[in-house]
């Protein structure tokens, strides 16, 4: 028998030495391996400023090097012809490490893409980056649970009997927190989906504001006349939300009320005259001026034009610009605005009052 036929260990010292060389030359190349991908990525990121390659590094960077030894070790064992509860023991401690690995991996996944969002999506705003932060949180708890499930029942370790015994007490707390969840979940919707950000002016309901806080259970609203509304975000969403801020441009209508003793022929110039006025106003787009029908208390028109500007002042400017020229069209034309008027009869007496109109254009 020579040396390299002694046995120790129910294995012959050349088999040992096979399995420990086979081990240690992955162990080298692959840990060579990382090192040089480490340093193309930090080369290539430093040179092209992609963002791809941050996240390719910061995974590469995060592979432990325990999880390399440990796959070294069981690419040597295939060496040893280990039996069958031996090779069994080391499977199972492989595969546990690379579960971890992988959500070591995850982790720095879901750290990458929330700052991304963070940056891209609120733009340094403190309350979205704290909502960004507790959806971290949250997606970290579930994958290391995930992991921990897994782990366990690769241990042999019953996870449904595990499950069930907890069901009970799961379903306890839910029912205590889920309205808090409700509210939870909702803030992560609207970090996620962004309906509405920072300084937009929304309308929920019969309730309107400018956003100056979201929060983990509520949003904080601005309203017109000054006090802070507070809405719970799973009520928020559940509603119809309207967010002005994200209009590009406002549509305008409003009618005209003309006496029915106008002549047709003044009748057919009317909407001529009033696409001169509005189309003499900045930033406006005029679409249409019709005899809209007969009204009750005299002769419909309407007209409708867009302002290239979400802004209500200026909105507000151009039509007061447009009701001041039409007056003075219709007093320079003889053309009355109708009046409703109201009859009321008394037992042989009529009588008939006129109300004067409110106003002679009504947006």
């Amino acid at each position: 028998m020579t040396f390299w036929d002694t046995i120790i260990w129910e294995h012959t010292i050349r088999q040992w030495s096979t399995a420990l060389a086979v081990a240690a030359g992955t162990f080298t190349a692959l840990h060579f391996f990382r090192s040089l991908i480490l340093r193309r990525l930090k080369h290539l990121a430093a040179r092209e400023q992609l963002d791809v390659t941050d996240l390719l590094y910061s995974l590469v960077e995060q592979t432990k090097t325990l999880s390399i030894l440990v796959l070294s070790l069981a690419a040597g064992s295939l060496f040893l012809g280990l039996a069958r509860d031996e090779s069994s023991w080391l499977e199972k401690t492989a595969l546990v490490l690379l579960v971890l690995q992988v959500g070591f991996w995850l982790t720095v996944a879901i750290d990458y893409f929330v700052a991304r969002r963070v940056q891209a999506g609120n733009r340094g705003d403190p309350t979205g980056a704290a909502t960004m932060g507790a959806l971290r949180q949250v997606l970290k708890f579930v994958v290391w649970a995930a992991v921990l499930l897994l782990v366990l029942e690769n241990l042999g370790v019953s996870v449904n009997t595990m499950i069930a015994s907890l069901g009970i007490t799961g379903i306890a707390v839910g029912l205590a927190v889920q309205n808090i969840l409700g509210d939870l979940f909702a803030s992560l919707s609207i970090a996620l989906d962004q309906p509405f950000v920072i300084g937009d002016f929304i309308e929920v309901d019969q309730y309107s504001g400018t956003v100056e806080h979201v929060g983990l259970k509520s949003t904080r609203l601005r309203s017109v006349s000054g006090e802070q509304l507070i809405i719970s975000n799973s009520d928020l969403l559940s509603s119809r939300i309207r967010n002005f801020k994200r209009m590009a441009r406002r549509r305008a209508v409003f009618t005209l009320n003309v006496a029915f003793s106008t002549p047709a022929e003044v009748l057919e110039q009317i909407p001529g005259w009033v696409r001169e006025i509005v189309e003499g106003q900045e930033q406006v787009t005029f679409e249409r001026a019709h005899f809209k029908t007969i009204g009750d208390f005299g002769l419909l028109f309407e007209v409708v034009y867009y302002l290239d500007t979400a802004d209500y002042k200026r909105y507000m400017d151009v039509q007061q610009a447009v009701n001041l020229a039409v007056l003075r069209l219709f007093d320079r034309h003889g053309i009355k605005v109708a009046a409703p008027v109201q009859r009321v009869e008394v037992t042989g007496l009529r009588q008939s009052a006129e109300q004067p109109p409110e106003g002679l254009v009504k947006p």
